[in-house]
């Protein structure tokens, strides 16, 4: 059975900053359209490495004002280096379980439920690339997409993390079970601690949005809920901090399996 989402990015995008740049020209230049570095401000060590990143791949170079570039951004951090890069390409959730079951390691995904905000949802790609997670599942509404921004967020990680996007997310969680894969729904209020969750065999972790977190519709398909045992009268992380904490016990688990 397909689980598909309606096409991939809506449009052209830009990517900004020096990690995220890097990364894309080393991992997936073919992506980029026209790379833009900054006339005044860029180290002329940084602006020769990208220039003869770029020139190599036989990628058009433009110098541009800082102006310029800040609009590109929108605002964001550039660190004087903008590119003009191609939509971004969704995987479909069934090509995602099929590289996390082909892999030499337990499948691990992460499934955002409602992150909608930029720096949590490139946070959070971040985390689950740097703790051995083989992809992002997101829904196609309501929820954050890749954008510059995320990218950013992400140090680059989003050029290397493959990403999901379905149409229903509950159904999604009902796929990756059919996979045998141990669903885990991120729940402060009635979760079990999370240090009693079974983690270290297949599973995907399913991280809701600040204040409303794992909506309950969505919980209900899963097959566990865990709390993150917290003091001081704190209820809850916010969602990429909570995202990186799941994601560290789980590989702490296959660590010592």
């Amino acid at each position: 059975m397909k689980h598909r989402a309606r096409g991939d990015g809506s449009g052209p995008r830009i990517v900004f900053g020096l990690n995220p740049i890097r990364e894309l020209l080393a991992s997936r230049p073919g992506d980029v359209e026209r790379l833009f570095l900054a006339e005044q401000g860029l180290s002329p060590a940084v602006a020769d490495e990208l220039s003869s990143l770029a020139r190599g791949r036989r990628l058009p170079v433009e110098r541009a004002r800082r102006d310029a570039l800040d609009a590109m951004a929108e605002g964001g951090v550039h660190q004087g280096v903008v590119a003009h890069v191609k939509p971004f390409h969704y995987r479909d959730l069934d090509e995602l379980l099929s590289l996390a079951l082909a892999s030499d390691r337990p499948p691990l995904l992460v499934v955002l439920d409602g992150v909608q905000d930029p720096q949590n949802f490139g946070a959070i790609v971040r985390s689950a690339w740097a703790f051995g997670a083989h992809g992002v599942v997101v829904p196609q509404d309501r929820a954050a997409q890749v954008t510059g921004a995320v990218v950013k967020a992400s140090a680059g990680a989003i050029e290397l993390c493959p990403i999901a996007r379905v149409v229903n997310l509950a159904r999604a969680i009902d796929a990756l079970k059919e996979a045998n894969l141990w669903t885990v729904a991120a729940e402060p209020r009635e979760g079990r601690p999370l240090h009693q969750a079974r983690l270290e065999g297949a599973a995907g972790l399913v991280i809701g949005a600040e204040g409303q977190g794992v909506r309950q519709n969505v919980a209900a398909h899963c097959d566990d809920r865990v709390a993150i045992p917290m003091t001081h009268g704190f209820e809850s992380l916010n969602a990429s901090a909570a995202a990186a904490v799941l994601l560290y016990e789980a590989s702490r688990q296959r660590l010592v399996r």
